[in-house]
């Protein structure tokens, strides 16, 4: 099973750039600031790299390893990667459509379920 520390290491590997704002809001911060870690640092990058829509191989490569997030994360990283991750994609219909095109068929799913936890109107 992944860990939260897995998840975010991983995402310095895609966005090498965050390492060292992570590492400052850890010492700012305290055990337990992965949320923050994942909604303020690591998915704007995501949504950005999505506005952008340039870097193909970058967006198949995370959307890939969000697929292994959802058949493969343990039960924190579970909750933390609906809540933080699937449902900021669906605060923007652009930015969802997009990340529709590389979600694969776990993933298409939890943010499905993430967006009618919020109460938010799904296509069928």
């Amino acid at each position: 099973m992944l860990s939260i520390t897995n998840f975010i290491d991983e995402m310095i590997k895609f966005f090498p750039e965050i390492a060292t704002e992570i590492e400052k809001t850890k010492s700012d911060y305290f055990e337990g600031c992965d949320t923050i870690i994942i909604e303020d640092i690591i998915m704007p990058r995501v949504v950005a790299l999505l506005k952008r829509n340039v870097e193909f191989d970058k967006l198949k490569s995370v959307f890939a390893y969000f697929e292994i997030i959802a058949t493969c994360a343990d039960d924190k990283l579970s909750d933390v990667f609906s809540v933080c991750c699937l449902e900021i994609l669906g605060n923007e219909k652009i930015i969802l459509e997009r990340a529709k095109q590389y979600m694969g068929p776990i993933t298409t799913i939890l943010q499905r379920e993430a967006d009618m936890a919020l109460g938010r109107v799904v296509d069928n």
